[in-house]
C-alpha cells in the first residue's frame, strides 16, 4: 500500500514522502495516529502544494536568518564579570550572558542557539556562535570586562 506521510516517522521518511508499506502497518499503525494518508491522486495533488509551500516558506525564513546574521555580524556585546586578583574569572561566561549581552544591543536570542567553541574562562574578545538556522550561523564579538 502507497501512503504519503504527514509527520517524520523514524527508518520510514520524512513528512510529504510517499512510501509503500504493509497493508497491516497502514492500517493498524499509520493511519490510526495520522501519520499517514493513503496515496490517492488528489492526495498526491495536495501534497505537492503543499511542499511547496514549506519550501517557499523555508527560503523565507531562511533569507530572515541571513539577513540578521549580517546584522549580528556587525554588532558587539560586552559582559562585565568580577575577577580576582589575578584577572581569572569566577567561573566561566554561560549562555545566559551572552544572551543578556545582546538583549542590551537589542536582538532576541535564545540561549540554545549560543555556541561556543570552548569555554570562555578569562577577559579578552572572543568569537561566539549563534545558529539562527539549520544553515545559517552567525558570529558575534564578545567582549568580557571586568566590573
Amino acid at each position: 500500500m502507497k501512503v504519503i506521510l504527514t509527520h517524520d516517522v523514524k527508518h520510514l521518511g520524512r513528512v510529504g514522502d510517499v512510501v509503500k508499506v504493509k497493508d497491516g502497518y497502514a492500517r493498524n499503525m499509520l493511519l490510526p495516529r495520522n501519520l499517514a494518508y493513503l496515496a490517492t491522486p488528489e492526495n498526491l495533488k495536495r501534497i505537492e502544494k503543499q511542499q511547496k509551500l514549506r519550501a517557499d516558506q523555508y527560503a523565507e525564513e531562511k533569507a530572515k536568518a541571513e539577513q540578521l546574521a549580517e546584522q549580528l555580524a556587525k554588532a558587539s556585546a560586552t559582559v562585565n564579570v568580577e575577577v580576582n586578583d589575578l584577572e581569572k574569572l569566577y567561573g566561566s561566561i554561560s549562555e545566559t550572558d551572552v544572551v543578556k549581552a545582546l538583549e542590551q544591543e537589542g536582538f532576541t536570542i535564545d540561549k540554545k542557539d549560543v555556541i561556543f567553541e570552548q569555554p570562555i574562562e578569562e577577559l579578552g574578545i572572543f568569537e561566539v556562535g549563534v545558529k539562527l538556522h539549520s544553515e545559517v550561523t552567525a558570529k558575534i564579538r564578545l567582549w568580557v570586562t571586568k566590573k
